[in-house]
């Protein structure tokens, strides 16, 4: 049976994972650092990479045991290389190749956003080619992804990724962190249309997205408001919540024209949303609706793939074992490393 073992650490979670041929995931662990970064109310570079080390070997050995694998049954290792925290990947990546080099296994660098891309795959079956939209706290793009290693970038954020503005907004109104899913969960219980926030670049009539302006609007709201109590804030995180809810709509629109543009596809309409982002249920509902309106269907992966892990590294690996698509040893970690980017 051919194994595959996954590595990522492009952020500030250690996760390492096991699946199978058959794209069954026998163990994946997520050892997580909130805690470590929520004193400082997001993620630190420095600490992340000291964490990554201090965990790596842990959370093997929880994997190896979970799945009933010896080292020696593993096909190959594949591991994140980019892009990401550099001194995270770097941990990441020389713990992937030193054990390649002492197994004698195959090693496959992978590029952290294809593996967000290929989540759908690994969940879902669904077969090439399909519209992306990659949403995440470092990342936010529609792409097309025409085959394993073939993806064209039809649009993306030209200032902060949209899990970004999540965070930075939870943390203007001293939420917890991570501040997605608190900004979600006080949305809830707030008014949409309380607050009327900007739309940037919404009628550009292009693919990019902007959260930028959105974010600063927020901050000057806060800042000249008499009073913030926990109506206020439930208030301002739906109002915020539906404002990017109608950016991505309307974007979604954008990249479904530019998508049948390059592909001609007009029988498999599928549409993903992968990323941390990907998780937020009111996103889901409202992008599925405005799929539909155009014959498409939304897919997004369970809540604990959307969000960085090690499954979804494997999977990467297992299309480019698939294809006998190996990495020499003295393949570089990239701190940005776009789709477009990606060699077979």
């Amino acid at each position: 049976m051919i194994k595959i073992l996954g590595i990522e650490s492009s952020c500030d979670d250690t996760a390492v994972s096991i699946i199978t041929e058959n794209r069954e995931i026998l163990s994946n662990i997520i050892i997580s650092q909130n805690t470590e970064h929520a004193v400082f109310g997001g993620v630190v570079p420095e600490i992340a990479a000291r964490s990554h080390l201090s965990h790596l070997d842990k959370a093997l050995k929880n994997v190896l045991k979970e799945s009933n694998t010896k080292l020696t049954d593993i096909s190959t290792i594949a591991a994140t290389f980019g892009p990401g925290l550099i001194g995270g990947v770097i941990v990441g990546s020389m713990f992937a190749r030193s054990l390649s080099s002492a197994l004698k296994k195959p090693f496959i660098a992978i590029n952290h956003l294809e593996g967000h891309a290929l989540t759908a795959r690994l969940t879902d079956n669904i077969p090439y080619p399909y519209l992306l939209l990659l949403a995440s706290g470092g990342h936010c793009q529609f792409v097309a992804v025409l085959g394993l290693g073939k993806y064209k970038i039809l649009g993306s954020t030209i200032d902060d990724a949209v899990g970004e503005a999540f965070d930075k907004v939870a943390k203007m109104l001293n939420l917890a962190f991570p501040g997605g899913p608190e900004i979600e969960k006080r949305a809830k219980l707030g008014d949409p249309h309380k607050y009327k926030f900007p739309k940037p670049i919404i009628n550009s009539g292009n693919c990019n997205m902007s959260f930028s302006g959105l974010k600063t609007a927020v901050r000057t709201l806060i800042m000249n408001l008499k009073e913030i109590n926990d109506t206020v804030i439930n208030d301002i995180a739906a109002s915020f919540q539906f404002t990017i809810g109608e950016i991505l709509s309307s974007k979604v629109q954008d990249a479904i024209r530019a998508y049948e543009q390059i592909t001609n596809n007009f029988d498999k309409k599928n549409i993903v949303i992968a990323g941390g982002v990907a998780a937020n249920k009111y996103l889901q509902e409202i992008l599925s609706s405005c799929a539909k309106t155009y014959g498409y269907r939304l897919i997004y992966p369970p809540i604990h793939l959307c969000t960085d892990n090690a499954a979804m590294i494997a999977y990467a690996g297992l299309e480019r074992y698939n294809n006998k698509l190996f990495t020499p040893l003295n393949f570089c970690p990239k701190a940005r490393w776009s789709l477009e980017d990606i060699s077979n």
